[in-house]
């Protein structure tokens, strides 16, 4: 066991962000840790790792440094909510990592990077299971959300601000649903995309005036064109100029109150992209099965499976979150 400083946001604490120095740069809260640096090898993104006593999933390992994953309710359960920036902690590794590294060095590595690349696959519930999910958010990767009672579908859910082109071809040609892009309303507001006309459809979405990005050369249509247009609208310094209307990128606004407001994919798309340290946009595609009927709890839970991807219910996010 070792001591070390930790790095702590003084600001109002959120699920999820990640320190780089001696502040974090995320307003809303972090959790970091300068460890010495004979400690970081030991260190295993998405192993594990106490926190004066408190185990924590290790969400990135950076060069001097590493960040773990948050939720509320481990910061109301646990006495991390009273540190302060500069504290020192007790840091604890791993086990398993400490012996393999102790005995086995060459084989060390491999380990490290073989589980380091594993993606958490399959159903996953509570507190550490959106803490997860968060993680994998926030390193680029997918989610699966389970929407038993408000639509009975579930949608793969990526951030907007790390989405990448073989991510819409992954939804275009493995999800087959529609995808849309959940965004907090300041963000349409502030770009000065519209509602389109109307009520909206049976279970309250807003769908917005679809758009594609103004410095495309072709027609907006393709994968690589429609994540270009995501990562800019999910960009802070994106202006209302920056985008065409209509397109084919299909907004959609979250309730102003988030999940405890309505607890759809939309707010559960968003409210997860915040809780990652990421901008409030995100991208929901849902699942639909080869015949064209949507998936159901046990059609998505082989999809998730075989996608390598966490499953989660909406619940679990509306109570974490």
């Amino acid at each position: 066991m070792t001591r070390s400083p930790v790095i702590w946001s003084r600001a109002t604490w959120t699920p999820w962000a990640r320190s780089y120095g001696s502040t974090t740069r995320e307003p809303r809260g972090a959790c970091g840790s300068n460890p010495p640096e004979r400690f970081l090898p030991l260190i295993v993104a998405k192993g594990r790792i106490a926190v004066d006593g408190v185990s924590l999933t290790v969400a990135e390992v950076a060069r001097d440094r590493f960040s773990v994953a948050l939720i509320p309710l481990t910061l109301q359960a646990t006495t991390l909510s009273e540190l302060s920036v500069g504290d020192r902690v007790n840091l604890e590794p791993d086990l398993v990592v400490r012996l393999v590294r102790r005995r086995l060095p060459d084989l060390a590595q491999a380990v490290t990077d073989v589980v380091a690349a594993l993606p958490w696959a399959g159903r996953l519930s509570g507190g550490r299971g959106v803490q997860k999910a968060l993680a994998q958010l926030a390193a680029g990767g997918a989610v699966v959300i389970w929407d038993p009672d408000r639509e009975g579908e579930g949608d793969v859910v990526f951030a907007g601000a790390r989405l990448r082109p073989q991510a819409f071809t992954f939804l275009l040609t493995q999800v087959c649903g529609h995808p849309t892009v959940p965004c907090a309303p300041e963000v349409l507001e502030r770009l000065e995309i519209g509602p389109i006309p109307g009520p909206g459809d049976r279970h309250g979405t807003r769908p917005h005036v679809p758009v594609d990005l103004i410095s495309g050369t072709g027609t907006g249509v393709s994968a690589a064109e429609r994540a270009a247009t995501v990562r800019r609208l999910a960009h802070p310094d994106a202006a209302p100029a920056d985008f065409l209307r209509p397109g084919h990128v299909f907004p959609l606004a979250a309730r102003p109150g988030g999940l405890s407001e309505r607890a759809g994919h939309t707010e559960a798309t968003v409210a997860m992209c915040v809780a990652a340290g990421l901008p409030p946009v995100g991208v929901c595609c849902e699942v639909m099965n080869p015949d064209g009927t949507m998936a159901q709890a046990a059609d998505l839970e082989i999809a998730a499976l075989s996608w390598g991807l966490p499953l989660l219910d909406v619940a679990d996010l509306r109570k974490h979150l």
